[in-house]
């Protein structure tokens, strides 16, 4: 009778998050609440809240979303208020020396 081997698994190694990598490399979360001007009712402002990811202090991707909303869109702007957090810090990764598995 031949003998019977459990099967190999092979685990390969999890991907890693696209947006955990631009964190390392220096973006942030970024929010803009943009106020602008109702086509219709120029007296109204109406409200939009923008988020991703970007490089303070200069913005470069708020910067295109903006273009792209005077080129694109009837509402004009009125303001652009902007707050942004780096959520990893080079500080708090660190590489783990060992894992151990419970159970």
């Amino acid at each position: 009778m031949p003998e019977l081997k459990p099967p190999v698994v092979r685990l390969s190694a999890p991907a890693v998050d696209a947006d955990f990598l631009r964190m390392i490399e220096g973006y942030s979360l970024t929010t803009a609440e943009i106020l602008y001007r109702m086509p219709d009712h120029p007296l109204l402002l109406q409200s939009y809240i923008w988020q991703d990811y970007d490089q303070a202090p200069h913005f470069p991707v708020l910067q295109r979303f903006l273009s792209f909303w005077q080129r694109s869109l009837e509402g004009r702007l009125h303001t652009v208020r902007v707050t942004s957090s780096r959520l990893v810090r080079p500080c708090e990764l660190a590489v783990a020396q060992s894992v151990a598995l419970l159970h």
